[in-house]
Formats: structure tokens, sequence, C-alpha cells
């Protein structure tokens, strides 16, 4: 499953990357966002591995982010695994003009294990494309009332 989610930031392209890259930034736009842990690697270097904590609904979630590329201002990759799934997400920014930016977010679920996952994918694709573009739009609010 593959899907591409689009938002324009009424911001410089430098005030929106460093405030999407900012970690320290995450709670404010990714709901349920807990931590992330350096655990291999240098920050924002390709190979670098690091441990995201997110709670949905009470639950605690573990991810593992791989950085796979890493050229900002311009574009990030990362892999992400999960118990239940494995996804790559492409992450960029585009300046539109000079207070503008496009941000596209391309992802792609390469794995899904377990057959309630497998069935929700099947079934409610549509759910996936919505929570990422929920982020972006919070992600959009958050920057243009913080650049």
């Amino acid at each position: 499953m593959k899907y591409t989610c689009t938002i324009i930031i009424d911001l410089p392209i430098a005030k929106v990357v460093a405030l999407w890259k900012d970690e320290n930034n995450f709670k404010h736009w990714q709901d349920g966002f807990e931590s992330i842990t350096l655990i291999s690697g240098s920050p924002e270097q390709e190979g670098a591995q690091s441990k995201i904590l997110l709670k949905n609904k009470g639950q605690a979630i573990e991810l593992i982010e791989t950085i796979i590329k890493s050229n900002l201002p311009v574009e990030k990759i990362g892999l992400y695994e999960h118990k239940h799934m494995t996804n790559t997400q492409s992450s960029r920014f585009e300046s539109i003009d000079p207070n503008g930016t496009k941000y596209t977010s391309e992802v792609e679920y390469i794995q899904f294990n377990g057959i309630l996952i497998k069935l929700i994918a099947k079934l409610f694709p549509s759910k996936f494309k919505q929570q990422s573009q929920k982020w972006m739009v919070q992600f959009k609010e958050f920057a243009e009332n913080h650049g």
C-alpha cells in the first residue's frame, strides 16, 4: 500500500524544516508522541537508528526508525519497523515562494504482520492516509503559529 499527502505551509522552507526536524516539537503535532531515542549512528545521518515511543488509546507503540536518506532541507527517507508493520516514509520540502513551502509525505507499507492488521489495511486503507494527513495538518498549524 502506497500513498502521498501534500500540504502548503505559509512559512519559508528554512523555518519549516527547522521546526519539522526539531524532536522537541514532535509532541506538538504528533498525537501520542512520547519520545525518540538515538540507539546507533549519528543524529540525522544515513544509517542512524532511533527508538520512537508513541501512545495510542493508552497502548504503547514502539517503532525503530532507520534513516535511509537525509539531505534536508530537500528530503528525509526513513524505514519504520513495528511488530505489526514495516513502512518507508519520504518527507520532502520544496520552496514555492519566499514565504511558502510545499511539504510532501510519501508512505509505502511494505509488510504487515498478523491477520488483524492485514485485514484493517485491506478493508480500511484510507485510515492510514488519514492519520498521515492529520499529522501534516497539525504540523502546519503548529509551524504557522510558532514560526
